[in-house]
Formats: C-alpha cells, structure tokens, sequence
C-alpha cells in the first residue's frame, strides 16, 4: 500500500522549506546552547525508556548530554550525567550478549573523565569482557533467528557498542579492547554495508539477493532507513574522535565515514532535513529529528576537524540545524522524532523520544564549534 503525507506533514515541510534562506546566517551561539539546555530541561522532566533507566534509548540521549557539557562546560549537563550515573550505580543493563545495553557507559566514561576516582569503571568493564570474550548466542551464531548470526547483526549496534569501546580503551590504554572492536565491527559491514548505495541496510532482513522476496518500498527501491544510517555515521565520529592517530586501521573508519557523508550529504531535503526512508522520500514526505540530528552531527564534526571541506558540507549543516531548532517547541520539547522501530516510518510534531533530544544535543555540541 503506497504511504502518503498527509496535509499537516505539507504544511510543516513547506514551513521548513522556507528556512532554508537562513542556512547562510552567522550562528548564534548564545542561542543554540539555549536551545539545547531547554531541550535537556524537558528531557530530564519526562523521563523515558524502553526496559530500564539503563538503556540504548538512555545512553543515546546521555551521549548527547555528555557531548553538550563537553562543548558548553555549562554544569546543568553534567549535574544530569552524574545524577544518573549515581542512580544508575555506575551499571549497564544486563544483556551482556546486546550492545544496545552498554551503550550507556558512554555517559559513564565521559562523567570519569571530568572527575577522578568519580566513577566505578568495574561493571562496564565486567560487561565488555563478557561481551567480547565470552561465547552468546549470536556471536556463535546460534540463535534461532537467521539474520541474528553475528554479535553485531544490526546497523543502530555501530553506535552502541564501538564508541564506548575506543573511550574505554582510551582511558585505560588497553589497545586489545580497539582490536575485538575492529573485528565485530568489519563483521557488521561485511555483512550489512551496500557499495552501490554506500548506506547500511538495517539488519539482513532489508538486504537484496539473500532472502526469499526482496523487501522493497513503493517506487521499487531497497530500503534504507534515515535513523539506521544515523547510528552509523554518527557512530563514527564518535569512534574517529577518540580512536588512537596511529591506529592500524584508523583509515578505514576514515574512509567509510567519508564515503557516507558525501552519499548522506546529497539525500538532504531543501528544508534542510532527511526523510524517514532515505531512498523513497516520497513515502513519509517530512523531515524526522533523529535521524538528522545524528547526520548533523556527524557532518559537522567532519568540517571542525577537517576531514570534509567546509565550503561544501558548512551550509548543509548549517541548514540543517536551523530545521531541528524549528522542530524545538516553545517548552523546549524536540518534536518530529520517529518512535522506537527498524524501518522507515512517520513522525509528527509531537512525537518525541529521548535519543531524539539526544541527537539534538548532539549536533549543537558540534555547530558550537563552528565558525
């Protein structure tokens, strides 16, 4: 059944079509560290969470707070990393076979590095070990499940699981935790990565030639979903940032991001955001949060340390951020986020999810650092 906008997705997309004059416009940074403080506020007054306050939707939206007081030094972001820290008594959930379940020592790591002797590095260190050297069910590749025959079978893992690993090994000096991440990580784009269309497919189940009927969206295009790819390239400039200048295969991670923003750079709307379904726009024909948060992010991370050109990505980027503040309501909720799922599919004004705001925070952090 074809998917059509409906008349408020319209309205909204022209509203936003009509912000893309304002790309060339001198940053206001004054504004955009307002912005994400209101975002926080309203975030930690609505707490939310798919199984617990410890998991992968937290730990995306306290990435963002951890990147927001980096960039801000403003004390609100880390009250609110140490808070939940303490709440959290330091832990990650307890899937150690799911990378989705550290996600949140992001936060952690992040938190003892302003402080010494402030957090308890052993549970996430606990996790890691199990999860890397230990047998489970998917890295055996005995899960009952096809498509679940690796440890990190899904695209969204490359943002949960990589970045806390390279922090970690950072703080530690451990390289052997950069070399197991390494190694899951090349199973991932092995098996998920499409070199004709430089995207990741989520999981193998949207994959072309290797299931019994090719899932395909309406004009006859693979499916290739905006937030999916987000984890990914927003993955990577995590990984990239702390992920050691001589490390032997630093020029893969590289390469790959490079290759990704360039494809993600030409998919942007002239509203300034990316659609749900990145190959078939016209489905859901309006711009989603997540997604471009994490895009924003991710390209302006590139231009600040020079790895994209600035005179080719700095407007893309800067569109993109005034369409994510024109997302932002008056209470500081980001709205126009795409609820929990695997595929493409609708937002509105008032959806909303914390790695929303956590993608949000994110791409300020970065803009921040702009000229």
């Amino acid at each position: 059944m074809r998917r059509t906008p409906n008349t408020i997705y319209k309205s909204v997309f022209l509203f936003l079509l009509c912000l893309g004059v304002q790309a060339q416009m001198t940053l206001d940074k004054e504004k955009i560290e307002h912005a994400m403080v209101r975002a926080m506020e309203w975030q930690e007054a609505h707490p939310i969470f798919a199984l617990a306050p410890t998991d992968w939707t937290n730990g995306a939206y306290y990435v963002g707070v951890s990147k927001a007081h980096e960039s801000t030094r403003n004390p609100i972001f880390l009250a609110a990393l140490k808070t939940q820290g303490y709440r959290n008594e330091w832990k990650p959930l307890y899937r150690t076979y799911h990378a989705d379940d550290v996600a949140i020592s992001y936060s952690y790591l992040y938190a003892n590095s302003t402080r010494q002797n402030l957090v308890d590095l052993g549970p996430t260190k606990e996790f890691l070990d199990i999860h890397l050297y230990e047998p489970n069910k998917w890295r055996d590749g005995s899960d009952k499940m096809e498509f679940k025959k690796i440890l990190w079978w899904w695209c969204d893992a490359l943002f949960m699981a990589p970045p806390v690993l390279t922090l970690y090994a950072k703080q530690t000096g451990e390289e052997k935790y950069l070399d197991a991440m390494h190694k899951y990580y090349m199973e991932t784009y092995n098996l998920l990565f499409d070199k004709e269309e430089h995207l990741f497919a989520r999981d193998t189940r949207y994959q072309w030639g290797v299931n019994d009927k090719d899932l395909k969206e309406p004009n006859g295009k693979k499916i290739f979903w905006a937030r999916g790819n987000g984890w990914v390239l927003g993955g990577l400039a995590l990984v990239l940032t702390d992920l050691p200048k001589d490390y032997e295969h630093r020029d893969f991670y590289i390469n790959l991001y490079k290759e990704m923003a360039a494809k993600i750079k030409d998919l942007q709307h002239e509203d300034g955001l990316w659609r749900t379904s990145l190959l078939s726009p016209e489905s859901w024909d309006h711009g989603e949060v997540s997604a471009s948060g994490f895009y924003t992010f991710a390209l302006a991370w590139g231009v600040n340390n020079g790895i994209l050109d600035k005179a080719t990505y700095g407007p893309a980027v800067k569109k993109a951020w005034n369409a994510l503040v024109a997302c932002q309501h008056e209470n500081g909720m980001v709205g126009w986020v795409q609820d929990i799922g695997a595929d493409p599919q609708p937002a509105t004004a008032d959806s909303w999810q914390n790695y929303g705001t956590g993608a949000f925070l994110l791409a300020g952090s970065e803009l921040l650092k702009m000229d």
